[in-house]
């Protein structure tokens, strides 16, 4: 099996893309390694040399800083602290979600300004091949002092302790060490806390939701263009001069993509009554090409935590330095991640409002898309579902990033509450393909209705593959199981 090599050169959305494949595995690199073995070497010589206290590695943590601990008690203050930190609650984080945050914390380790020990690093590549993906929770961590409590469950098993997922199943760290003949660890100075501080559970929260939000990006243009064409819309609003002359760069794309996907139309090239769209259809550059312009900087800072050591204290040997500072405060993660959702939530608007000219009984469509509306309600209720998701979206766009609450008796005075930020924008990315799902079973529904024209051959393939999954509806039919077929087509063509 080829595996995929943690190296320390810098990596992109795009090079780690393979790790969302559940079945790759990965190793570190031999520079990876040379950097573990070389910030350990240097920490362990540095406390035999250095008479000071040095925080978290021989004091305690967060306002107990002051309080120096003996040598021979070193690692089990390291244990304490995972123990004590594993409050995580609420529901269960998606293993695929886990997954992630694992890797990440090899990743961010591996750059060997953490200081921990090589076979703690092996443990978790270890599990992280085996799929043994310890249980965490969404609730618990405000996102400043790293994420405390779902990465001290994450390293629970290390130790032995806490659960796991494994082959389908939960059970106990301590069973799934007997089945591969783990002993669990004894942590030394300062690994504990290079496990628990850190941002790999807002992260990998991050990466995923920006990796599902390119994919719906790309698709939400392609199924305006086919509801623009079921509306029988002007092509007009897409012409590139017009676009030219306010050059922002998501609005020239989306333009050309409406373009691209109409070329070939006998709808959309035909003469119109109407001199005018709405603003969901006429817009849709500008809505949608503002949403791309805020995935270019959200990508941009996300790519940058990737490729960035977030734990504390800092050990550079290189410098001969370990200093106490911030990296882990997860503002730098926090604010993009609330853009995402906002930019998101808007794009999941506009699609409800073509959804709802689309059954507005105009433009020779009928009301609700139905032949013989009144004896049948059609498409009435699928829009009022769409509504309430695009509002609970609405509520879920209200930033996180502008909250914070004082912990550790005020020595960590100021949070970012990024993984509340990083979770409400994963809802924020299942509403939205829920909400593309109705867009485009309406969108399809009243195509039939400008039989026989056509629509371009792109719009006709989708069209196509989608008829495959989801029949047109002439009769009033039980509904729910229609639209969660379509969410299902939605999900498979943006994984």
């Amino acid at each position: 099996m080829d595996y995929f090599h943690i190296t320390l050169n810098e990596q992109t959305l795009g090079d780690i893309e393979p790790l969302f494949n559940p079945e790759v595995k990965i190793r570190l690199s031999e520079d990876a390694i040379g950097r573990i073995t070389k910030c350990r070497d240097y920490l362990e010589r540095k406390m035999k040399e250095q008479k000071s206290p040095i925080y978290g590695i021989t004091t305690g943590f967060g306002s107990l800083c002051n309080i120096s601990i003996d040598k021979d008690q070193l690692s089990q203050l390291q244990r304490n602290l995972v123990v004590s930190h594993s409050c995580g609650i609420g529901e269960e984080v998606p293993s695929e979600i886990v997954r992630l945050m694992m890797l990440l914390k090899i990743r961010s380790l591996s750059f060997g300004y953490s200081g921990v020990r090589l076979e703690t690093v092996e443990r978790l590549v270890d599990m992280f091949n085996n799929k043994v993906y310890p249980v965490v929770y969404r609730q618990g961590s405000l996102g400043a002092s790293g994420d405390l409590a779902p990465l001290a469950n994450m390293s629970l098993p290390l130790l032995g302790l806490g659960e796991v997922n494994y082959n389908g199943k939960r059970c106990s760290s301590e069973e799934v060490n007997r089945i591969f003949n783990w002993s669990p660890l004894v942590l030394g100075s300062k690994e504990g806390l290079a496990l628990l501080n850190g941002t790999q559970f807002m992260l990998a929260y991050s990466l995923w939701n920006l990796r599902r939000a390119k994919n719906m990006v790309a698709l939400a243009d392609k199924i305006a263009a086919l509801s623009l064409d079921a509306y029988d819309g002007r092509v007009e609003p897409f012409t590139e001069a017009v676009h030219l002359i306010r050059p922002h760069k998501g609005q020239l794309d989306t333009a050309f993509n409406m373009r691209k996907y109409l070329d070939g139309s006998e709808i959309a090239f035909r003469e119109k009554q109407h001199v005018q769209d709405p603003y969901s259809f006429r817009c849709v550059p500008q809505v949608h090409g503002a949403v791309r312009d805020a995935l270019e900087y959200i990508e941009k800072a996300f790519t940058t935590e990737l490729n960035s050591a977030t734990d504390n204290p800092s050990v550079v040997p290189d410098e001969d330095l370990i200093i106490s500072a911030g990296n882990f405060h997860g503002e730098p993660l926090a604010i993009p991640l609330d853009l995402l959702s906002i930019a998101l939530a808007e794009l999941g608007s506009i699609s409800e409002r073509r959804t709802y000219q689309l059954i507005g009984g105009k433009r020779g469509l009928p009301s609700f898309l139905v032949a013989h509306p009144g004896l049948n309600s059609g498409f009435m209720i699928p829009q009022y579902a769409q509504a309430s998701v695009v509002s609970e979206n609405k509520q879920l766009a209200t930033p996180a990033c502008v909250d914070t609450i004082d912990s550790s008796q005020g020595q960590e005075d100021h949070v970012s509450m990024g993984a509340n930020a990083a979770t409400k924008c994963y809802r924020v990315v299942e509403n939205l393909e829920k909400i593309l799902a109705i867009e485009l079973m309406n969108g399809v529904q009243a195509l039939e209705f400008r039989r026989p024209l056509k629509s371009s051959p792109i719009i006709e393939e989708l069209v196509a593959e989608y008829r495959k999954r989801v029949p047109f509806i002439a009769e009033d039919v039980v509904m729910y199981t229609h639209i969660h077929d379509s969410i299902r087509f939605i999900r498979e063509h943006t994984k």
